[in-house]
């Protein structure tokens, strides 16, 4: 009996052991966040900087659900600009506080990464799936880990979803069909147009020709060869279910993200992707960047697949064709899904490589007008998940190989995981604030960089709002990110969209004209992109400041303060004392420190 509980123990134990990494990293990561609350680390650069500040902005002016209304940043902008609410991650935002907000997101990211993959595996491997459980969990919950753009953590780790759902409708299971397909109509709620969805649309368009014209070759072929006819119709209806799916999760987009197609269709302002340089690379240049990406992703989709994945895919790829070769089964090559997927891989690199490739880029931007301006090598956001799905065909083999194999294969995935947890890429919120708060405990000192709480420093803005009396009024940041600003409540001139008005940008040019004289570099950077609407400084490249210390080798604001007032400027906020504000039309008000001395902030009137 008893040696019965042991082996039913060790039996349960071989299957399940993936819940205790999986329960436990969840757990410290909670408790780290909440925990340490706002004294967290974030990531500040397209995160703080940009997204978090515009939810934001939306609950401080009750816009989440309003139309024809602009919010108060960049001298005023289209609500639609901004984050559609027709979104999950953006529902997080309308319930709970942004920073709470913003640990479910990573929380749920996690979440839906993980049993999205499980969803995906289980509906491949059918009967089967019970055998490889283990690594099903394990290389989902790798991927759900993975420190994507947080603010479309849920359109990346959702992709396994939604091939879960085109296969269901693709095999047209069960009696209630619609389902699927209401489900995949609601998909959008998780995912973003411009990153993934015109990417999946696209793709299944292609797939949907590619079945079309298969089955209309192989009817041809029965026909001459007289066979019956019944099975024409069979054949055809997974192609019409495809098809069917198509214009379902096309609607489905056009309904999530209405304000976006609303402003792409049916709006006659020039923006600034009208003046967007791109960059133009020569061809050695762009095999660089290929092999780049082929290794190390981008900062925005980084699976850190670099460190255990990639090596683990490559010594694969070339045992396994090898064995074919040497068997003489070169057919198989062509065949083999590995092989397959690392073809997708390599073709979305390549496709990244090409759009700076001007040539090219011109030619698409001819043919679709619409796409000017449109990064359409977004396709490397695919990447991620075609790189741990590879991992998990390789673990799926060495489960069927042998016992020594399997735990070979558990050893992999397990270090992938690891990989991912401690290695300090730009949104690993976890490992930054763990880090942090580890040296600050063993050193005795807080590190330079501002935590969440005194990166926007909500209590010291209060309190500077409060005693000039503000009501509203533009304003500017100088030395650090207008976001802080948007964040508390203050109308800004200054701001970081990617989407906004031509003139606008021509307009606010002449305020800092005199900086972008002096700097060549800032220049190029502003009138070839403009994105980020800053005050800059005439001397130095940057001195946007998320950290304690300012860095700043010029206390002169280079600015034409006629055109600040002409803008409708009011106020300037500084984390710099100016030596020449007098000479641009400023009168200094009064300098704030926070109570805890991460940050003084000078604080400036337009002068009479």
């Amino acid at each position: 009996m008893k040696k019965l509980t042991e082996r039913k123990w060790f039996q349960w134990i071989t299957e399940y052991w993936f819940f205790f990494p999986v329960t436990g990293f969840l757990l410290l990561a909670a408790a780290v966040f909440f925990g340490y609350g706002e004294r967290s680390y974030i990531g500040v650069h397209d995160n703080m900087d940009l997204f978090l500040a515009q939810f934001q902005m939306l609950k401080n002016t009750d816009s989440f659900w309003k139309h024809g209304v602009d919010v108060p940043f960049l001298g005023g902008v289209s609500r639609d600009s901004l984050p559609s609410e027709l979104s999950l991650y953006s529902v997080l935002y309308m319930l709970f506080p942004t920073y709470t907000a913003y640990v479910l997101g990573i929380l749920g990211k996690i979440l839906i990464g993980m049993f999205s993959f499980r969803l995906l595996a289980g509906e491949l491997l059918g009967e089967r799936y019970g055998k490889y459980r283990p690594a099903v969990y394990m290389t989902g919950f790798a991927y759900g880990i993975c420190w994507f753009f947080p603010a479309y953590g849920f359109a990346f780790a959702s992709i396994p979803l939604c091939v879960w759902l085109l296969l269901k409708i693709y095999k047209g299971q069960g009696k209630r069909w619609y389902g699927w397909y209401a489900a995949l109509f609601a998909y959008p709620l998780l995912s973003y147009f411009s990153y993934h969805g015109i990417f999946i649309l696209g793709y299944l368009a292609l797939v949907v020709v590619w079945m079309a014209c298969r089955t209309a070759y192989a009817g041809a072929k029965k026909r001459r060869e007289w066979s019956a006819m019944s099975g024409d119709e069979q054949d055809w209806k997974p192609v019409s279910r495809l098809t069917a799916a198509l214009f379902v999760l096309a609607i489905g987009f056009v309904v999530c993200e209405y304000r976006l197609f609303s402003q792409m269709l049916f709006s006659d302002e020039v923006t600034i992707r009208s003046s967007i340089v791109n960059a133009s690379l020569s061809l050695p240049e762009i095999f660089r960047e290929i092999g780049q990406v082929f290794r190390e992703g981008i900062f925005h989709a980084d699976g850190v697949h670099g460190k255990v994945v990639l090596p683990v895919c490559v010594i694969y790829f070339v045992v396994n064709n090898v064995w074919y070769l040497r068997r003489k089964e070169g057919k198989a090559i062509l065949r083999d899904p590995f092989n397959l997927l690392m073809v997708f891989i390599l073709f979305n690199c390549v496709v990244y490589g090409l759009y700076d490739f001007e040539p090219l880029r011109s030619l698409v931007e001819k043919l679709v007008p619409p796409l000017r301006g449109f990064q359409f090598n977004r396709t490397i956001f695919f990447n991620p998940f075609l790189w741990y799905g590879s991992l998990f065909l390789i673990l799926r083999r060495l489960y069927d190989a042998g016992v020594w194999q399997m735990w070979l294969a558990n050893g992999i995935v397990c270090l992938a995981v690891l990989a991912v947890i401690l290695t300090p890429t730009r949104y690993n919120d976890l490992y930054n604030t763990c880090y942090n708060r580890a040296y600050e405990h063993f050193h005795g000192q807080e590190v330079d960089e501002l935590s969440y709480g005194q990166f926007y420093a909500v209590d010291l803005f209060e309190e500077i709002k409060t005693d000039i009396g503000y009501q509203g009024e533009w304003a500017a940041a100088y030395g650090f990110h207008p976001a802080v600003l948007e964040y508390n409540g203050i109308a800004t001139l200054d701001g970081y969209l990617g989407f906004y008005s031509q003139q606008y940008k021509e307009d606010f040019r002449k305020i800092i004209a005199p900086a972008l004289e002096r700097v060549e570099a800032t220049r190029i950077y502003y009138d070839d992109w403009g994105a980020r609407a800053y005050l800059y400084s005439g001397t130095d490249l940057s001195i946007v400041s998320a950290t304690k210390t300012v860095y700043a080798t010029d206390d002169h604001i280079y600015m034409d303060g006629e055109a600040f007032r002409a803008l409708g400027g009011e106020y300037l906020f500084s984390r710099i004392r100016l030596s020449n504000a007098e000479e641009v039309g400023l009168s200094l008000l009064g300098e704030y420190t926070a109570r805890d001395g991460s940050m003084t902030v000078y604080a400036y009137k337009v002068c009479e």
